[in-house]
């Protein structure tokens, strides 16, 4: 994922729920913004992780995790002290949630009712993605810095192994049956890895794709979304590692999730597209791209309302250095149908 910086946190802003957005007409896959979000507050973003089921939306923001109700639009509290915070991950039946902190290379456990910090955990170095598997129980971290994933048990929030990966990965999905999938940006491959017994099955190239970063997953049909940064999604089977397609996608890409309910994967793309990738007449094409707003290349699923939520702001060039967001113009559009 796109790399953080450090910012100091700011006080809460008042948050505001618009009307439309600026996205324009409907696409032809009926998917368009419906509404806009301002969180308010300074610093990047990276990962988003909705909770349907508590209709929470977790946003990491630099130094802190905002969380926000998207039905009501209201910002509901932060998760502080998390520098470098690329990612969130939830264990409902603990009511416990994880934080990826890449500025400390630590994994924040925290209540997900009160939002309080419960423990710190180390972890490898540059933690970036991170997610929850129940099959093994464990939180795992893939570490863009140390090329490997830490496995950390959600019960003990105790380090159970490493797993050595040989490249730099970027997203990761579970199967939820014992599997998990990651992406390597700087080998172009998916790594197939065993969850309880920390090791690696298989690795299986992206090819003739490049720098792979999003990865969802149909597990019912057992194919891998991958999104890359060559501007393909990656359709692959996650028992072969076989390639059934390559359609085309937006322009920097950082994320891409599959709805089980519509069959349906997306790629956020910072061009300020959504790309829709479907299956029509036995194989997956591009459905629509949908008009979102320059920036919006991270993206989660509301598998309650099927929703899209991308994050993005308004960019001001900065001399000498990277482009930094204009104050007050983060935002999260809502797209759906």
């Amino acid at each position: 994922m796109t790399r953080t910086c450090r910012w100091a946190p700011l006080a809460l802003l008042p948050l505001v729920l618009c009307g439309y957005g600026t996205a324009g007409e409907p696409a032809a896959s009926g998917y368009h913004v419906l509404k806009t979000i301002k969180p308010g507050g300074e610093g990047r973003w990276d990962y988003l992780t909705m909770d349907s089921a508590s209709r929470r939306l977790y946003i990491s923001r630099a130094t802190r995790v905002q969380v926000v109700d998207v039905d009501e639009g209201k910002l509901v509290g932060e998760i502080a002290n998390t520098p470098g915070v690329h990612g969130i991950a939830l264990d409902a039946k603990r009511n416990q949630g994880f934080t990826s902190n890449g500025g400390d290379n630590t994994v924040t456990v925290f209540d997900l009712k009160t939002l309080a910090e419960k423990s710190r955990v180390k972890v490898g170095t540059g933690p970036d993605g991170i997610l929850y598997d129940p099959a093994s129980d464990r939180v795992f971290t893939f570490n863009g810095r140390g090329k490997d994933a830490t496995a950390v048990s959600a019960e003990t929030g105790k380090v159970d192994g490493t797993v050595a990966l040989g490249g730099k990965p970027e997203s990761a999905v579970a199967d939820e049956k014992g599997m998990i999938y990651v992406n390597l940006e700087d080998k172009d491959e998916i790594v197939a890895i065993d969850a309880k017994k920390l090791s690696v099955t298989n690795r299986w190239p992206v090819a003739p794709a490049k720098e792979p970063v999003g990865l969802s997953m149909d597990r019912s049909k057992r194919l891998l979304f991958c999104s890359c940064h060559s501007q393909h999604m990656v359709v692959m089977d996650a028992g072969s590692g076989k390639i059934l397609a390559t359609p085309a996608i937006g322009k920097g890409t950082d994320y891409c999730v599959y709805d089980a309910d519509r069959t349906l994967a997306f790629s956020s793309n910072g061009d300020g597209t959504l790309t829709v990738v479907g299956e029509k007449g036995g194989k997956y094409s591009v459905l629509a791209d949908v008009k979102t707003q320059t920036g919006a290349r991270t993206c989660a699923l509301d598998t309650k309302t099927h929703n899209i939520l991308l994050a993005t702001a308004t960019m001001k060039p900065a001399a000498g250095g990277r482009p930094q967001p204009e104050p007050n113009s983060f935002v999260i559009l809502v797209v759906g149908k």
